[in-house]
């Protein structure tokens, strides 16, 4: 029981600590709802959920980049590639 409320802990420690990181580093720009400051003593504060909130709530996500347009499937008939290659 000792163990898991230790793995608690720690585990409650490391999301904080990248929370408040994470804010601490970022951009104004990159953070929504609040300033900077605001979610950086919410994190302090309220700890782990502190943490949830920002991650949830507080901050712009990064687009994984441009999305590559989705190509229709199109029946042999309709399809030039495959009429040319007749």
């Amino acid at each position: 029981m000792l163990r898991f409320q230790a793995l608690i802990v720690i585990a409650s420690l490391a999301l904080t600590l990248y929370s408040f990181i994470d804010c601490a580093r970022r951009d104004e720009t990159q953070i929504k709802k609040l300033p900077k400051w605001g979610w950086l003593l919410i994190i302090l504060f309220f700890s782990t959920f502190g943490s949830i909130a920002y991650l949830i709530v507080g901050r712009v996500r990064k687009d994984k980049g441009p999305r590559p347009p989705k190509r229709r499937i199109l029946p042999p008939d309709d399809d030039p590639d495959f009429l040319r290659r007749l």
